[in-house]
């Protein structure tokens, strides 16, 4: 049996089991959804719904990388990558949910420890593997090379970005779950056409871990990630994107946590040019479509086909 299939069951039996043990933990604890006043009136019904489950699919992925990473030291990069930036999101999470402290970690906080995990990657990236500064541009999938310093800004660049995109993109019953299944479906399929087993495992895992995590989070969800889920994910897509130096193809695969990412920042700024008023009806992007009239199932669905159809139109480029 090939090591793609291997992984993707091996991972989302784990993720499945890890599940049924730590939803009903979650649930003693009372570690619940807190849903705001001014979203879409059919997400009120979810609050109190067990979050930070995103250590399941922490744990799932965490315990094959380092399995595989005894044979694979590659691995240790993922794993750094994942672990750090998924601990991040569980002290943020833990603070909201657990201690009750509805701010969580302050964005300058979360900022700086996002920016010491990127740091210690990119760390461990020249020191340790040395994999180079080249990356493949899109259509022509040419490598060009970058300088030291201008792929080190790319790179810190992609790695918080990404992982706050997905962080953003996760506001619906298994949105992010299935957006990350599919474009780490894509990295896989890339990295088994070019015998890249690191990449293979990894990415294997992932989708395994999210299948299996869309049981308990598709709508109506059981469970949601919480941000231990979102960052850990996001941090898996840069990194593998990276490894394979293929990070320009997010914007391609990534299209709708872009589009999210986009409309957050427009509604942002837009609120305070014009003093008050809203661009969108709510923001990130997929809230909008929901307070415009599409139920939730409609828009997750949209998303995920939109996310498929540019993963194979960036295969095909």
């Amino acid at each position: 049996m090939s090591t793609q299939i291997i992984t993707l069951v091996v991972s989302f039996v784990i993720t499945t089991i890890l599940g049924l043990i730590v939803l009903p933990i979650l649930k003693k604890f009372k570690v619940g959804q807190i849903v705001r006043n001014d979203g879409p009136k059919e997400h009120l019904k979810k609050s109190g719904t067990p979050t930070m489950g995103g250590i399941i699919m922490l744990i799932s992925i965490i315990v094959i990388l380092i399995i595989n990473s005894f044979k694979y030291p590659l691995l240790i990069l993922p794993i750094v990558a994942i672990l750090g930036f998924g601990i991040i999101g569980f002290i943020d999470d833990y603070k909201k949910l657990v201690k009750k402290d509805t701010k969580g970690l302050s964005p300058k906080l979360k900022l700086l420890g996002l920016s010491l995990v990127t740091a210690i990657i990119i760390l461990l990236y020249f020191k340790v593997y040395n994999l180079g500064t080249d990356i493949i541009l899109p259509i022509i999938n040419q490598p060009i090379s970058l300088s030291t310093g201008a792929f080190i800004v790319f790179t810190i660049f992609i790695l918080l970005g990404t992982s706050n995109a997905i962080n953003l993109t996760d506001g619906l019953d298994g949105l992010a779950s299935g957006v990350v299944a599919i474009i780490m479906t894509f990295f896989t399929i890339i990295s088994i056409k070019n015998h890249d087993t690191e990449m293979i495992i990894l990415g294997s895992s992932t989708v395994g871990t999210c299948l299996a995590f869309l049981l308990f989070n598709f709508h109506p969800a059981k469970v949601f990630m919480g941000d231990t889920g979102s960052l850990a994910l996001g941090g898996a897509i840069a990194i593998i994107a990276i490894i394979m130096k293929m990070p320009l193809y997010l914007a391609i695969v990534a299209l709708v946590s872009i589009i999210d990412t986009i409309s957050v920042i427009l509604q942002v700024a837009y609120f305070k040019i014009t003093k008050g008023k809203r661009l969108f009806k709510m923001a990130p992007f997929h809230h909008h479509l929901e307070l415009s009239g599409m139920n939730e199932i409609a828009v997750v669905l949209l998303f995920w086909i939109i996310t498929a159809i540019m993963c194979v139109i960036a295969y095909l480029v």
